[in-house]
Parts: C-alpha cells; sequence; structure tokens
C-alpha cells in the first residue's frame, strides 16, 4: 500500500471493517442454524450499513484530503483533482 494514500481516518475504517467481518461470519453461523428469515435479513443489513458507512467515511476523508491539498497547491494538478472526484463520488 502506498503511503500517501493513508489516510487518518483508515485505521478507524479497518476497525469498523473487521468488526463488520466478524459479525457476517455470524450471520453465515445463524444461516447454517436455521435461523429465521427476519433475524437473517435483520443482521444482513446491518452488516450491509457497517460497511457502507465505512465506504462513506472513507470517500468523505479522501474528498476533503485531496480538495484541501489542490486548494493549498499541493500535489495534483486542479483537473486531476476534479477528475478523481468525479470517479469516486460515483461510489457514494
Amino acid at each position: 500500500m502506498a503511503h500517501d494514500h493513508v489516510h487518518e481516518s483508515h485505521p478507524k475504517i479497518v476497525k469498523r471493517l473487521k468488526r463488520a467481518e466478524g459479525h457476517l461470519r455470524r450471520v453465515i453461523e445463524m444461516f447454517e442454524e436455521g435461523r429465521s428469515c427476519l433475524d437473517l435479513a435483520q443482521q444482513l443489513h446491518a452488516v450491509e450499513k457497517a460497511v457502507g458507512e465505512a465506504k462513506k467515511t472513507l470517500i468523505h476523508d479522501h474528498v476533503d484530503h485531496c480538495l484541501d491539498t489542490a486548494v493549498n497547491g499541493r500535489g495534483k494538478s486542479t483537473v486531476a483533482v476534479v477528475d478523481e472526484f468525479k470517479a469516486i463520488s460515483k461510489y457514494l
């Protein structure tokens, strides 16, 4: 992993994703135990929400970081930053 792409929020995102990973493993066990569809749907929704929040945090942090870099005249050109913003925003 390139160090210039490590943001302050990344360790928190990894922690959140590891928690979601454990939760997903538990949901798989619930399927194997024959739990009710309602229980399964609720738990899958929770996993989906956790992953979605991690993604949103990553994208928002990235945009903040890139815009700050562009405004302060460091790093990529403004055109490159705008192009990257357009590309990453489709994942919101």
